[in-house]
């Protein structure tokens, strides 16, 4: 830190208790009390450099006398601390301007009126030169002196404010904040391939001499850590002035971001980890000073809000989450409330999962979780405009791929649906959250968001599980949120097998999950048919080309494999045939008057909800199952007949050959 050196004096001064002594040999003819200290000096050298203090002395000399001369300064900037400093000034001793006091002592002098007129160099022009010339053409000192403008004395912030001292140091900083840090301190260095020259050693050369220092490459969040150590009023006055010279907004939110995760100590919970832990958006180190009350908490997160520009992904969504939490501890106003909430709903699709998951703070406690909120979050997001993908914009276009695996269309949307699903989850086993707030989160994700329902068949079995009271009225009102066709093949199994589910919902799983396994079984022998076209190629070119015995070989294996599995799916579709045959016999039995009612013309019923022709379920199987088995008896019997004209063609062959 850059210093200058005032006076030629060996220090004078000895200090016992609360009073300070001028030990040059002669009594002293004035004491100055500052606060609580007393200064017992000499008159002549004061009021030589002061014009305040030639004007009281000379009242205090015309009320009490010479001897008895005794004047009190109850407002002077810095105190006792800065007035010892004065005085040695006044009396020639040794002492050092440094970035820390500067401040203190430009004000004090203006407080005293200590200019050129009662003195030659005197500690106007002194402390005025050193601030300009030394102290605002360093990032650090500039930094020191407007630390030095927001200590507790606010006599000193409003001489600093009234001498534009504040305003700059504020534009000091603001300007080296949008210079390359590499430069500071540094001439003009001749620049290959992007970076300075460097020896073979590494160090940088200047004009072609050893430097000894190493390059540094320095990011745009170098400056984020100085500048979170001033008060939040200085603080707010740089990042204004920074806006207004054009830096770039994402790297003023992450300033935001640092300055507010290092004072409020709850939004460094989740700090450590991650890829937003690394950064612009790195998570500073624990506070040293003193912790803010509630009241300058609530204020600092409240204008840290306002100060954030309403703009998607300019600060991390994890970042708005934490500050929504404590903004419901701090009892944060309203508006603030809101408008952190609308600014996760604009980016909701890059929150996780715990992002989402809030106590709730409420005085009545009905949840245990603030699904309240997620539930405005969401309808925030939904606002916005969210464009349907071509791909999933009908609930009955196909999901899976030529593979079986369903195909990664990452969309806001389905990240959405994907994250309030696995929410669901997580908060149904609440057992105080009621049904119609469940129901009204699931039913606000719009249909083609969800490639699958897994995820919502989950979070619905565990509300269930938790719920063991609910009606079965309320039990199928919460199922019609499920889309059985949306359903993979597990989810199916284990919704057959499901015991929690009514009735009627697992009728409809069973009569989709038949439907897939046709429509597998179906394509099963179309590859089949074409298989066996190609291995009859494959057996008539065999012999014209080189080669042909690898295709012959993996034509085979491929055919068995799908005969295997087209075996294990027969097998499944009858047992299937079983199960739904004798639930039809049941519900039958049970429900006659209720099917005669719901059901329509034609010879046509309707069960839970899907209206079928009687007999068509099982009878759909049935037909599809003999109509495979005749279609392999007539490629046996024709494997027969062409065995039996072989046998002949020998017969006659040998025969032929015998007579002759």
């Amino acid at each position: 830190m850059a210093c200058m050196k005032l006076g030629s004096k060996s220090d004078a001064f000895q200090r016992q208790g609360q009073a300070w002594f001028c030990t040059t040999g002669l009594p002293s003819d004035i004491v100055v009390e500052v606060g609580d200290m007393s200064f017992h000096l000499h008159k002549f050298p004061l009021l030589s450099r002061s014009g305040v203090m030639e004007r009281r002395i000379a009242e205090a000399s015309k009320e009490g006398g010479d001897d008895n001369c005794l004047i009190k300064i109850s407002d002077l900037p810095g105190g006792d601390k800065t007035f010892e400093l004065v005085a040695k000034f006044c009396y020639g001793v040794k002492l050092e301007l440094t970035a820390s006091n500067v401040v203190y002592l430009r004000c004090a002098a203006e407080h005293l009126d200590m200019t050129e007129e009662y003195g030659e160099g005197n500690l106007v022009s002194q402390t005025e030169t050193f601030f300009n010339q030394v102290v605002l053409k360093s990032w650090k000192d500039s930094l020191k002196a407007l630390q030095s403008c927001c200590c507790d004395d606010h006599e000193v912030l409003e001489y600093a404010d009234e001498l534009n001292i504040t305003k700059k140091c504020i534009e000091s900083l603001a300007a080296r904040a949008s210079t390359d840090p590499n430069l500071f301190g540094w001439p003009v260095v001749v620049v290959e391939q992007g970076g300075p020259m460097q020896s073979p050693g590494g160090s940088v050369l200047w004009n072609g001499i050893s430097t000894g220092a190493r390059p540094k490459h320095a990011s745009s969040d170098w400056w984020y850590e100085d500048a979170s150590m001033l008060s939040f009023p200085l603080f707010k006055r740089l990042i204004t002035a920074m806006d207004s010279r054009g830096i770039r907004e994402d790297i003023i939110a992450g300033s935001l971001t640092y300055y507010t995760s290092k004072h409020l100590p709850g939004l460094k919970r989740r700090g450590r980890g991650g890829p937003e832990s690394s950064g612009r958006f790195s998570t500073p180190p624990m506070s040293s000073g003193s912790v803010l009350s509630e009241e300058e908490q609530r204020r600092l997160l409240e204008e840290t809000e306002e100060l954030l520009r309403m703009q998607k992904g300019l600060v991390p969504t994890k970042f708005f989450a934490d500050m929504l939490r404590i903004a419901k501890i701090l009892k944060a106003s309203p508006s603030c409330v809101a408008n952190l909430e609308r600014r996760i709903g604009m980016q909701l699709d890059q929150a996780a999962l715990e992002d989402l998951v809030m106590p709730s703070f409420s005085h009545t406690m009905e949840t245990l979780y603030d699904v309240d909120s997620v539930q405005r979050i969401l309808d925030h997001f939904l606002s916005t405009d969210q464009i349907m993908p071509v791909d999933v914009g009908s609930p009955c276009s196909s999901s899976v791929d030529d593979d079986g695996n369903v195909p990664q269309l990452i969309t806001p949307m389905t990240a959405v649906a994907k994250l309030i699903d696995g929410y669901l989850a997580e908060v149904a086993p609440d057992v105080n959250l009621k049904l119609p707030k469940f129901q009204a989160l699931a039913a606000s994700v719009p249909e083609y968001a969800r490639l699958l329902d897994d995820g919502l068949y989950r979070a619905i079995d565990i509300y269930l599980k938790h719920h063991p009271w609910l009606a079965e009225t309320e039990r199928e009102n919460v199922c019609r949120l499920l889309d059985c066709q949306k359903l993979s093949l597990e989810a199916c199994t284990h919704a057959a097998q499901n015991e929690r589910l009514p009735l009627r919902i697992i009728v409809q799983v069973l009569f989709f999950e038949q439907l897939q396994l046709r429509t597998s079984v179906a394509g099963c022998f179309l590859v089949s048919d074409n298989l066996d076209g190609g291995s009859r190629q494959l057996r008539s070119g065999g012999g014209s080309t080189e080669g042909g015995g690898g295709g012959w070989a993996t034509a085979v294996r491929e055919n068995q494999v799908l005969k295997v599995g087209m075996d294990s799916m027969r097998m499944r579709v009858c047992e299937l045939e079983k199960e739904c045959c004798n639930m039809r016999q049941e519900i039958e039995k049970l429900g006659k008057t209720t099917t005669s009612r719901k059901g329509g013309g034609n010879g046509s019923k309707t069960w839970f909800g899907i209206k079928l022709k009687s007999h068509q379920m099982c009878s759909a199987q049935e037909g599809s199952v003999s109509k495979s088995n005749n279609s392999e008896n007539v490629k046996m019997e024709k494997l027969k007949d062409v065995k039996e004209r072989r046998g002949k063609h020998k017969k006659a062959s040998s025969i032929s050959s015998e007579r002759t």
